[in-house]
């Protein structure tokens, strides 16, 4: 069973729908008991760093997701939800992540070419870092669905892949068990699914 974390951010049940379509059961849950019996964990999140993290520690599922990825417990962070991953994020001022992968998050527009709209929303292709079981079953230069205007900086050896958006930008990032989707998987088609599939079968 998947649990997808539920702090009061997140879009929980698209998440819920593509897992169900792959064939996995997946529980949206704030409960910590639930969280222990999962197989693996969703991290979703949509909005601004500061307000997140302050949800994710006041509804107790930040020290519920640091105890469980302690056990090794399979981990995956999407959009907001990979941010979170980080040391600390410089979205108007300097916030505290969970610290599960180092390095911090900063604004595209720092790196980007001028003129380039922002947010960063669209399709881009993935390009390969490293080997990964989580795209074990997608190709380099697949195509998946971004939305956002931070990205994830001074990672250089926790990075899976990167794209392509007047920078070359993090698209993943991975330490152990814990994974991390700038993308989201679920508004990704066919390759998203797979990436999802991957996910619960092969990490």
């Amino acid at each position: 069973m998947v649990a997808i974390i539920d702090y009061g951010v997140g879009n929980l049940f698209s998440l819920k729908s593509s897992f169900a379509a792959i064939g996995q059961e997946a529980v949206v849950t704030a409960d910590r008991d639930a969280l222990r019996s999962a197989e693996k964990l969703v991290l979703p999140g949509v909005g601004a760093f500061r307000d997140a993290a302050e949800k994710l520690r006041a509804s107790g599922m930040g020290d519920a997701v640091l105890a469980e990825a302690a056990r090794g417990k399979p981990l995956l962070g999407i959009c907001l939800g990979m941010q979170l991953l980080f040391d600390r994020s410089y979205e108007y001022g300097e916030y505290e992540g969970l610290g599960l992968i180092h390095g911090s998050v900063r604004p595209i527009a720092d790196v980007i070419a001028r003129g380039l709209k922002i947010p960063h929303i669209g399709w881009n292709a993935l390009s390969f870092r490293r080997q990964s079981p989580l795209f074990g079953r997608i190709h380099d230069g697949d195509c998946v669905y971004f939305v956002h205007s931070y990205y994830a900086a001074d990672c250089g050896e926790a990075v899976l892949a990167t794209t392509e958006y007047g920078a070359e930008l993090t698209a993943a990032a991975a330490k152990g068990s814990v994974y991390g989707c700038q993308f989201h998987p679920e508004k990704s088609g066919d390759v998203g699914l797979n990436i999802l599939r991957a996910f619960c079968e092969d990490v």
